[in-house]
């Protein structure tokens, strides 16, 4: 992946990846991926590289199927041969290293797009992430979806919103976790039901 090489927190390996944030930090714990630490920063500050992603990626599509010894091998072959598209990890097992690396670079570009279009400003609602260019936190609209609300209506009541940001909050709000415990859609303003209740509901604007 040199084409987007970059480094990544435990949050954003595991948006990009599809493994969860606490088993990324278990990898690490485990010694499965490396991450590169920086004095006096704290655990939940890891970084990980675009080769240790990629360990990641591997080892929840196929670490399953594979001993320790056999995982071992694996990532130490793809670091011989990092282009490699194939790599045997068994007597009957070819791993589609170039199918995982193309998946990664797609949530990557996702990631990447997804943070460009979000904006902090100790202005705008106290330096609450927004999109760019509207008042609109992308943290919200990522819990409204979760929580049950359409499209349809996020589009409805916040006009500067689209389907591809829509998507975007998603991916970022993944890799950008709020410290805490989310709040929930109903710990709100109750039940989501038109876009005149959205307004009530974020107390921003669109």
């Amino acid at each position: 992946m040199p084409a987007l090489s970059r480094t990544f927190t435990p949050a954003q390996a595991a948006a990009v990846t599809g493994v969860d944030v606490k088993a990324v930090h278990n990898a690490i714990d485990k010694h499965i991926v490396v991450a590169q630490s920086r004095p006096g920063i704290v655990k939940s500050k890891r970084i990980l590289s675009d080769l240790a992603v990629l360990k990641l990626k591997l080892w929840k599509e196929v670490g399953g199927a594979l001993s320790q010894e056999r995982r071992l091998a694996l990532f130490a072959e793809i670091e011989r041969e990092p282009k490699a598209k194939t790599v045997k990890a068994g007597d009957y097992l070819i791993v589609d290293v170039a199918a995982a690396r193309k998946e990664i670079e797609k949530a990557v570009k996702d990631l990447t797009e997804a943070e460009s279009d979000v904006t902090t400003d100790l202005a705008v609602l106290g330096g609450e992430p927004v999109f760019k260019d509207t008042r609109i936190p992308i943290r919200l609209v990522a819990t409204m979806l979760r929580d049950g609300a359409s499209e349809a209506e996020l589009l409805e009541g916040y006009p500067k919103l689209n389907a591809r940001r829509l998507e975007l909050a998603r991916v970022w709000a993944a890799a950008h976790p709020a410290v805490g415990r989310p709040k929930k859609l109903s710990e709100k303003s109750g039940t989501l039901r038109s876009s005149v209740s959205l307004g009530k509901l974020s107390g921003v604007g669109a």
